[in-house]
């Protein structure tokens, strides 16, 4: 079972992903695709936030950019949060989409997969704000093509998505 969680900034979708992941099988993974930063404080708080909300029973991955190999090797439910750490990671944003896939679809655990929803925002000002948002959103296809659900999380409120008619 594949779900995709995606929603904008602050609105829920990380503690919706991991009210869902406290409800599957043990054992439970997280996968922590961002670097913290030295001197990012604000960062840093919220990922301390995000490991208090956490059960002590979870296994925490700090994956970086290496998301695909620990997806490979992590028995159980995974946690992945998130999909635009794990894209920003990559130098040019250069990411393996197939590699992700095949590691997603491989796996005999659940995948809970967190990502922000980026083409409902302001239109990025830099080019790079822009490679990034049509990456993370190709991403995001392609991911959501190989989910068995797909979530969109909005002020904390929750909208299932269906697969295209067409």
């Amino acid at each position: 079972m594949i779900h995709l969680i995606l929603g904008g900034s602050r609105s829920g979708k990380s503690e919706m992903a991991e009210r869902l992941a406290a409800t599957l099988p043990a054992p439970v993974t997280y996968l922590a695709t961002a670097t913290v930063s030295r001197g990012d404080l604000e960062f840093a708080e919220r990922v301390e936030r995000h490991r208090l909300r956490r059960p002590n029973t979870w296994r925490t991955a700090e994956t970086g950019p290496d998301l695909v190999t620990h997806l490979a090797a992590e028995p159980g439910t995974v946690l992945v949060d998130s999909l635009g750490t794990w894209v920003a990671g990559h130098r040019d944003f250069d990411v393996d989409l197939d590699g992700l896939v095949r590691a997603l679809v491989a796996r005999t655990g659940t995948a809970v997969i967190v990502s922000d929803e980026v083409g409902l925002g302001v239109h990025p000002s830099t080019e790079v704000g822009g490679r990034f948002r049509d990456v993370l959103g190709r991403t995001n296809q392609v991911v959501a093509e190989v989910a068995d659900r797909v979530s969109l999380v909005v002020a904390g409120r929750v909208q299932h998505l269906d697969r295209s008619p067409w």
